[in-house]
């Protein structure tokens, strides 16, 4: 089973947007079509960040500020 761990990097996107909502913010931003996405259950962020060719770290640091700013 997947743990909820933010850096679990086979966590699916659907179990992000779940337990972190504010991320999905992110993801608009970069005008990824990811939430809301019927693959949304399947792909990790990984996935996300190759099919969109992104910096999978630079995205995951982005992803990480957002968590911050909705934890204040």
């Amino acid at each position: 089973m997947f743990t909820r761990d933010f850096d679990n990097p086979d966590m699916p996107l659907q179990m992000l947007f779940d337990r972190w909502p504010g991320t999905a913010s992110v993801f608009m931003a970069h005008g990824m079509l990811c939430f809301g996405c019927p693959i949304t259950p399947f792909h990790t962020v990984i996935d996300a960040c190759l099919e969109y060719g992104l910096d999978v770290k630079g995205f995951r640091r982005e992803l990480r500020a957002a968590l911050s700013a909705d934890q204040t």
